[in-house]
Order: C-alpha cells, then structure tokens, then sequence
C-alpha cells in the first residue's frame, strides 16, 4: 500500500511539470554571442527582487545589438524557473 502510494504521489510530480517557451524578438542582426537571465522561484515566493530584463541578459553575455529573444517558463511541482535568453553580437 505504501509503495503504491508513493509511486502515485512522485508521478503526479512528473506530470505536473509544463515547460513554456516562446520567441520575443527577432531582427536582423548577426548571431556571435548568448546570454541569459534566469531565476527559480520557490512554490510563487520571490524572496528577492527579479530582474528578467533583455538588458540583463544581453551584460550577462556581452552583447550591445541584439538579435533574437526568447522567452521560457518551467513549472513543477515546488519550483517554476524564468528564463530570459537573449542573442546577438
């Protein structure tokens, strides 16, 4: 009994799990370089401000014109992850 119970309550933590990702911005400018802002928050609680800006991502890789953005969210069970990738040259 216990073991089945425990197999229900880990697979229901695999399948609450979603990852969402998404393009933001696209131009014409060439690709050399990549840089991303990410931060895991625990159960909605942020302790400390959030910085996911493009500005942040683009210092965090070097790069001064950017080329494309994306965007990404994954959510578990406890934990959802923002990511912020940015490239560009």
């Amino acid at each position: 009994m216990k073991k089945s119970l425990f197999t229900l309550i880990v697979s229901a933590g695999f399948l609450a799990s979603c990852t969402m990702s998404y393009p933001g911005i696209a131009t014409g400018n060439e690709i050399v370089k990549s840089g991303t802002a990410s931060r895991k928050i625990f159960m909605g609680i942020a302790i400390k401000p959030v910085d996911l800006s493009i500005e942040k991502a683009a210092k965090s890789g070097g790069i001064t014109k950017v080329a494309t953005v994306d965007y990404s969210v994954k959510r578990g069970l406890f934990f959802t992850t923002y990511k912020v990738e940015v490239t560009g040259n």
